[in-house]
């Protein structure tokens, strides 16, 4: 199979949807591939690492979606992107359709096969791609949240570890997945006062034996929500729905009590944001301020730490992309249910039930 690597365009996205190693592998399986100039610079990967791996480069990104059969990302096509996708093509790449219906459409007028990381499964009924990310993203969210309560970025001024004397920042986690645990995994290690809070009391009983007295765990009631946007300093928005839109946790009238200076960080903003405040944002404006309250929604957390965050994402994705470049998109999907489950779009048809339900568009099974 013809396999094509563009350069992400996506504002400060550095990450590359295949990297050198994965490239040796894919070519060393009998594919071609083809990698436009520059798509590994973000994580100082030049175009020789890719031709010492196998890959021709071509000039641009038209000559790639031009060249290839199947199109590896990161980062949901952009609409200059989209308008080169064509039918024969099979788009492999983060999606986030629920809370995008223009792209959602222009993806079902291309007629071609679109599966997206985000709601590929596995056996045990986890999400293998969007994994590696949320681990990103977690750690990512305390390393920003710690930064945007300093004074000088309009912040409370409050050190998330305290000092002697002096009591550290409550930390308020919605959620107690894999984003969820890991911003606890750092905010612990911070010496913050860490709640997480989830809806699933089985959850909550697995996060009370990992952490034991590091935390506290709690149910995620409207009242417990309330009065922890009330109290917490840093709230961290990790709620997901797979495919679907998140809810929206945090009203505006709550946010009319956090303390001034407090900071949300929204990792579910791919999916439309769990705070009624959340719109979407980017590494070169990342915060805005509501009621006195410091919003960081960025679309796109892990390409702040880009090289990190390619090599593992490629960690994950590249036996799925082998799978689908080795037996083509139909009989991938039919010998791997899971690898079906990550199927959005095709032949002009939503095919994922919780992102027709989500966009109110109509479902269409495969």
């Amino acid at each position: 199979m013809r396999v094509g690597v563009p350069k992400e365009i996506k504002n400060h996205e550095y990450r590359v949807g295949l990297t050198p190693a994965s490239v040796k592998e894919l070519v060393a399986a009998g594919h071609e591939l083809f990698v436009e100039t520059g798509a590994g610079k973000g994580i100082d990967c030049p175009d020789s690492a890719y031709v010492k791996a196998g890959a021709t480069i071509l000039p641009d990104a038209a000559s790639v979606f031009d060249t290839a059969e199947m199109i590896v990302k990161v980062k949901e096509p952009q609409p200059g992107e989209i308008a080169m996708i064509k039918p024969h093509h099979l788009l492999f790449t983060y999606l986030h359709l629920a809370a995008d219906k223009p792209q959602a459409e222009g993806l079902m007028a291309s007629g071609a096969t679109c599966i997206a990381y985000e709601t590929v499964t596995s056996r045990s009924g986890t999400l293998p791609l969007l994994s590696p990310m949320s681990e990103v993203a977690g750690r990512l969210s305390i390393q920003v949240g710690a930064h945007y309560l300093e004074k000088a970025q309009g912040g409370r001024g409050v050190l998330l570890g305290g000092v002697p004397g002096v009591a550290p920042a409550k930390v308020a986690i919605f959620g107690g997945g894999v984003s969820g645990v890991n911003a606890a995994q750092m905010a612990v290690g911070m010496r913050a006062d860490v709640t997480i809070y989830d809806i699933s009391n089985e959850r909550l009983a697995e996060l009370d034996m990992f952490f034991g007295s590091q935390i506290k765990t709690a149910y995620a009631s409207r009242d417990a929500i309330a009065r922890a946007v009330e109290e917490a300093e840093l709230v961290i928005g990790a709620v997901l729905v797979p495919g679907a839109a998140a809810p929206k946790l945090v009203t505006r009238e709550m946010l009319k009590t956090m303390k001034r200076g407090s900071v949300l960080v929204d990792i579910a903003i791919d999916q439309g944001g769990c705070f009624e405040t959340s719109h979407a944002t980017t590494h070169a404006d990342p915060v805005y301020e509501v009621d006195g309250v410091i919003h960081y929604c960025v679309a796109n957390m892990p390409g702040a730490v880009a090289r990190t965050s390619a090599f593992a994402l490629n960690n994950a994705t590249l036996p799925f992309a082998l799978k689908l470049a080795n037996l083509g998109a139909v009989a991938a999907m039919k010998a791997d249910p899971h690898l079906a489950n990550g199927l959005n779009v095709s032949g002009g048809k939503i095919r994922h039930q919780a992102v027709a339900e989500a966009l109110d568009l109509e479902f269409v099974a495969i």
